[in-house]
């Protein structure tokens, strides 16, 4: 009545059994679950107690429910510690569950939560379904579980599997444990309801390791039968001949000999306690022989064909197997012993899809996105080589500094450019240093010392540029500074003062919000050498809490001071002396370095979960503005001085001279600015003045000589009329050139005008009756001559070079005067201050 699964019928069958039947000293059976639970129940009222070879429900484990309850079979519940067992093996500590809303299954799982609390074990989701469980499949998924524990039948197991297929839930990452006691190729029975294809579903299948009791034990030994499970199993199957098999044959068998046994052993504790009382004295009224039997069946203990025949609290304490689907078929893989808590695996046994078994969730193995050493190689060897270049061009301004191009370039100014270029190059080493070089207290303290040193190299380099441009703008673009100095000592005063600014901005960023270490995590990505992992790509970054805000005052600051360098060039680009005036390579270099920093920026901006690409295009920008700023200053130096070391200071020198007259006659300002420019001005004229004086010089040589012919030969006289009224006019035209004051000229050439060259010719009407030849040499006429000549000379080239002694300076007094009536001194004498 029992199979028919009928509470009603089932319950009418035992009442029957108690009124009409013989008095029953046990019950035996029992494999519905609802019909065994309910008459399960009932049996306390009767004294009566039941042994169950087929009940696994859990619901039967209630002992204060069902206190007369036995069975020899392992409840649902049993396969819990074996699973449990299973999960400790393998290392599993993250597991999920998938359940059907089925009262069994839900009982099942409540007892393996209970089982898995506090053994270091997470069931990271519980997940339910009625019909359709690709919500829940996808929901677990989501949660990254990768040891589902399944509770369903095999309708819906079809299910489960069709949309682990769906949800990719299958493979070397997954390990799927389910029930084990489904029919032999189940699956084929449901396979049509479903909506995958039957390869699809298999392909889900592999791998999964089902749980289920052992039907019968492995072991060769013998039974308390006499029999060793493999001959009994032999004997049944022959006796059964071609009638269908139950899994249950073997607990039944077993059933038979608890029942002889716990007689025998209720017979033996009456024999020894009571010899009056035996078992036919048993009623459904005699709770004492109640219990004697209900204690007897509870320490019953043999070796049955299903193993060790054991209870406790009413539960068999059975053998749990493994069994894995291989290759479209189930295959034993291991077995777990519950009286000896021993899990037992078959060598070899079980095939996992991988190299080693699925891990319990997705290992995600942080790595550092760190800067590749050959690339940091390649750029710190592109980054020495800058920095030999700068060092040879710093040599070469320390050597050449008192040569007239590099002097008037400001050397110093020079040094403070190729000190911000290498200061600006070394921040490439750092740039470079990440979390797989140095500790992360180091990197947070070169997140702060890289961002110093470019800023005070970039201020250093530009603002030293920038000096002497501004040095050059004050000379010939402001009339007020032309008369002030402006020393080298100014102008490290002006970049001292942009360091400043620098300095003040740099500690305000540091005290106020200073510069952390912050790591950035970005999405998992697969392992590349096709581990079970997941590689978490991480990067380091250099930030604090306002970063834009500092950022932007930064670049605030160096715009502006871009922007105060073009201005510079711009207003100096007419100045044409080539050692002073760098404009031209100033805006070369501010084009350059401003295009190349607004593309870094931004691409740097764009790769920074990329480090590599980040750092080779930081680098390759700081090289190249620091290259491009240092050859464009020196190169054209090194050149000039190598080919023609005063075309940068002669070549242009007439055309500035004529640039500056036309300023001069704008502003009628002289520049008299103590400098290196008006230093390099003074030297060409002081040159000039110099041959001039020199060409003096052998005119007074000539004169000289002319005067001593005059006095020994009265024949040259004609020679000197001829030949000497020339030498004035030589003589004017130096002064002309050295002097631009026409007053002066004007004094000489009116002197010329009243006493032209005829007078050489001249006579006295009153003696024109003499020879005359004779009158012409006489002594008179020709002292006369020289003490009218001679003072002429000197006033014409004297005043350029340094003055006219005062005796001489009488006869010019009033150029208008005739030479007649001067007073002529009895002797001359001619004097040349300041040659």
């Amino acid at each position: 009545s029992f199979f028919q699964c009928d509470n009603a019928k089932g319950l009418k069958a035992f009442y029957d059994a108690i009124k009409y039947g013989p008095n029953h000293l046990m019950v035996f059976g029992g494999v519905c679950a609802t019909v065994t639970s309910i008459i399960a129940e009932s049996l306390k009222g009767w004294n009566l107690v039941q042994l169950s070879f087929a009940a696994t429900t859990p619901e039967l484990a209630d002992k204060k429910k069902y206190p007369y309850f036995f069975r020899t079979v392992p409840s649902d519940n049993a396969v819990n510690p074996a699973i449990l067992k299973l999960l400790k093996h393998y290392h599993w500590k993250r597991v999920g569950t998938l359940t059907q809303d089925v009262q069994r299954f839900s009982e099942v799982r409540n007892d393996l939560t209970g089982v898995l609390y506090g053994e270091d074990i997470e069931i990271s989701d519980t997940e339910s379904f009625s019909n359709d469980p690709c919500t829940s499949v996808k929901k677990l998924k989501g949660n990254d579980v990768r040891i589902i524990l399944g509770q369903f039948d095999e309708e819906m197991a079809v299910k489960v599997f069709c949309c682990a297929y769906d949800e990719e839930m299958y493979g070397s990452k997954y390990q799927w444990i389910i029930p084990g006691w489904y029919e032999n190729l189940w699956w084929e029975s449901w396979i049509n309801s479903s909506q995958c294809l039957s390869k699809n579903l298999l392909a889900a299948m592999e791998g999964y390791i089902g749980v289920d009791f052992e039907p019968l034990s492995s072991k060769t030994n013998k039974t308390i039968s006499g029999r060793t499970p493999q001959q009994y199993e032999k004997e049944y199957n022959a006796k059964r001949g071609d009638g269908q098999s139950s899994k249950f044959h073997g607990y039944a068998y077993d059933g038979i000999w608890v029942i002889a046994r716990t007689l025998q052993r209720a017979m033996n504790y009456l024999n020894a306690t009571n010899k009056h009382q035996k078992i036919e004295d048993f009623n459904y009224t005699n709770h004492k022989l109640g219990k004697i039997f209900l204690n007897a069946m509870n320490e019953t203990r043999f070796f049955g064909v299903t193993g060790e025949v054991v209870f406790r609290n009413g539960e068999r304490m059975g053998t749990i197997k493994f069994t894995q689907f291989q290759e479209q078929k189930e295959v034993k893989v291991g077995e777990y012993n519950a009286v000896d808590d021993k899990l037992v695996i078959i060598n070899n046994s079980i095939r996992f899809q991988g190299l080693e078994p699925p891990k319990d969730k997705t290992i995600i193995q942080e790595e550092l996105r760190k800067i590749s050493l050959p690339l940091y190689s390649i750029l710190s060897a592109l980054t020495i080589l800058g920095m030999i270049m700068a060092s040879a061009f710093l040599f070469f301004n320390i050597k050449n500094r008192n040569q007239k191009l590099i002097k008037m370039s400001s050397p110093y100014m020079n040094n403070l450019i190729i000190l911000g270029g290498m200061l600006s190059y070394a921040s490439i080493f750092l740039f470079g240093l990440d979390g797989s070089f140095v500790s992360e207290k180091t990197f947070e303290t070169l997140c702060t010392v890289r961002t110093w040193i470019l800023t005070v190299g970039y201020t250093t380099a530009f603002g030293a540029m920038f000096a002497k441009t501004w040095r050059v703008h004050a000379i010939f673009k402001n009339v007020k500074m032309k008369k002030k100095i402006i020393k080298d000592q100014k102008l490290l005063g002006i970049v001292g003062g942009m360091l400043l600014i620098d300095l003040c901005i740099l500690i305000c960023w540091q005290v106020v919000d200073p510069l952390r270490r912050t790591v950035e995590k970005y999405n998992m990505e697969p392992d590349p050498a096709g581990r079970d992992i997941s590689i978490r790509p991480i990067l380091e970054h250099c930030e604090n809490t306002h970063m834009t805000i500092w950022l932007g005052i930064v670049y605030a600051y160096k715009g502006l001071l871009m922007l105060f360098g073009c201005f510079l060039a711009w207003e100096t680009r007419n100045v044409s002396i080539p050692a002073l005036n760098d404009s031209k390579y100033i805006g070369m270099s501010v084009y350059n370095v401003g295009i190349m920093c607004i593309i870094g920026a931004a691409v740097s901006f764009l790769t920074r979960d990329q480090p590599n690409v980040q750092f080779c295009i930081v680098a390759l920008v700081i090289i190249f503005c620091s290259t491009i700023t240092l050859c464009l200053v020196f190169v054209p130096k090194l050149i000039t001085l190598r080919t023609n070391p005063d075309a940068a200071t002669q070549n242009r020198r007439f055309q500035f001279t004529q640039n500056q007259k036309k300023e001069d006659s704008k502003t009628s300002t002289s520049v008299t600015s103590v400098n290196q420019a008006s230093t390099s001005r003074l030297e060409g004229l002081q040159s000039e003045n110099h041959r001039l004086r020199m060409k003096i010089t052998e005119l007074d040589k000539d004169l000289e000589e002319v005067t001593m012919q005059l006095q020994d030969t009265p024949e040259k006289t004609t020679y000197i009329k001829q030949n000497h009224y020339q030498d004035l006019n030589d003589i004017l035209s130096i002064r002309n050139f050295t002097d631009g004051k026409d007053g002066e000229k004007a004094i000489l050439k009116n002197h010329l005008d009243q006493n032209p060259p005829a007078q050489w010719g001249s006579s006295d009407p009153s003696r024109t009756s003499k020879d005359p030849i004779e009158d012409i040499n006489s002594p008179e006429h020709i002292q006369r001559r020289l003490s009218l000549q001679l003072p002429i000379l000197h006033h014409a080239y004297l005043p350029s070079i340094g003055g006219v002694d005062a005796s001489c300076a009488s006869p010019c007094v009033s150029p208008s005067a005739s030479p007649r009536h001067r007073h002529v001194p009895p002797s001359f004498r001619v004097m040349v201050s300041g040659l």
